[in-house]
């Protein structure tokens, strides 16, 4: 597995993700301020409703820009042991210890980006090839660490 082709994707839809939400911010806004100007007083509720809109978007944006952040400081140096910026395979399934961005596809394989914070990845955390670990009554096995 190229870890660095895996990040470049992860890259890309966090980049993706955040150029979605400002897009939806943009026109959030031009809608309150559209509101304000034509309806007048008695739509305040609408014009609140928009604004916390825009405020739910804002906050989803800074997650994305947080985790834009934090994939710039990655380590994709082959690891001993899992960590972040690790890449895991276990019998059940391939995980990339990144950030919470969810299943991707890459050379015909599901691949699982996680966030360090995740359970699956507290419990990986530190150990190594051959290790076992349990989450959710589910024990798996460390094939694999890139």
């Amino acid at each position: 597995m190229n870890k660095l082709e895996i990040l470049k994707i992860v890259r890309e839809k966090i980049s993706e993700k955040i150029q979605n939400l400002e897009h939806l911010i943009t026109e959030t806004r031009e809608s309150n301020n559209e509101t304000k100007s034509s309806m007048g007083d008695k739509y305040e509720t609408g014009r609140e409703m928009l604004q916390q809109e825009i405020n739910n978007l804002q906050i989803q944006l800074n997650e994305h820009q947080k985790s834009e952040n934090f994939l710039k400081f990655l380590n994709v140096n082959p690891h001993q042991a899992v960590g972040n910026g690790s890449f895991v395979e276990t019998e059940k399934g391939l995980f990339y210890i990144a950030v919470s961005l969810g299943e991707i596809v890459f050379e015909k394989r599901k691949i699982f980006v996680i966030s360090p914070e995740s359970p699956i990845a507290k419990a990986m955390h530190g150990k190594k090839i051959a290790e076992n670990f349990i989450v959710n009554n589910l024990s798996q096995t460390i094939l694999k660490i890139w």
